[in-house]
């Protein structure tokens, strides 16, 4: 698998695409987060349990007011989920409208003319009506598949992260790039195991953990630079601090 995979990552290209355009957070401290997607983001004890840790640990002083949602159906596309339900004061146990929405569609959703237009089409509607609420929008990207997964291909980071800029551009919206961190990461180590081994498409721990600080900066900003957090002592710390790194070196790239 490491040969096919180091093979796979050196023939991506190197031109991705940059979030010039795409709008970033007037609320750069939200309390109340609803995170909208898959199995991508419930594998690993959930992703918004890590970015709540690390926001715990950073952002002490939110610590006590944060309230965070995972609203996860496993193989959803992104029109699979009840929005009006999700977004309704009480209906998730938090009382008052949510600061922050953030839709992830699913992992092939992008690949094809006509699953794209669907998406696009959900992504606009969706967005209008978070922003009816009072919330704010951000678009997660998600990461590319590797192999064994057959439908691993060297250009699919591509393909995702112009669909995600370009649905952020068309909303107004903030793009988090996890999809290009993951990239940028097997570039630096083909050696490190971002996806789950028996598909090469869920996130393992270490790939939910790089997920987490990508989100993190993409939404409070700062720097990890004294993040202790390692998930109880699950992620070695060496690997930690690679992958911390690398969700710093995305965002800088992403947004110059």
């Amino acid at each position: 698998m490491v040969v096919l995979l180091t093979g796979l990552l050196l023939a991506l290209s190197t031109s991705l695409a940059t979030a010039e355009k795409l709008a970033q957070l007037v609320n750069s401290a939200p309390e109340r987060i609803l995170f909208v997607g898959n199995s991508y983001f419930y594998y690993n004890d959930s992703l918004h349990n890590h970015v709540r840790r690390i926001v715990e640990e950073l952002n002490p002083k939110l610590a006590d007011s944060l309230q965070y949602k995972s609203a996860t159906i496993g193989g959803a596309a992104l029109w699979h989920h009840a929005i009006n339900n999700l977004l309704a004061p009480g209906k998730l146990g938090v009382d008052e409208p949510f600061d922050l929405v953030i839709f992830q569609g699913g992992s092939a959703e992008v690949l094809s003319d006509k699953r794209r237009t669907v998406f696009n089409k959900t992504a606009k509607l969706y967005a209008e009506k978070a922003r009816e609420t009072g919330a704010q929008v951000a678009f997660y990207m998600t990461h590319a598949y590797v192999p064994p997964h057959q439908r691993a291909r060297a250009d699919m980071i591509d393909t995702i992260a112009r669909s995600y800029i370009d649905v952020g551009e068309e909303n107004n919206a903030m793009v988090i790039p996890v999809g290009l961190a993951f990239d940028r990461a097997y570039k630096a180590r083909p050696d490190i195991q971002l996806h789950k081994s028996f598909d090469g498409s869920h996130p393992s721990m270490l790939g939910t953990y790089l997920a987490a600080c990508v989100v993190y900066l993409s939404v409070y900003g700062g720097t990890l630079d004294h993040l202790t957090y390692t998930y109880f002592g699950e992620v070695d710390e060496a690997d930690a601090k690679f992958l911390r790194q690398i969700a710093t070196e995305t965002l800088m790239s992403f947004r110059k």
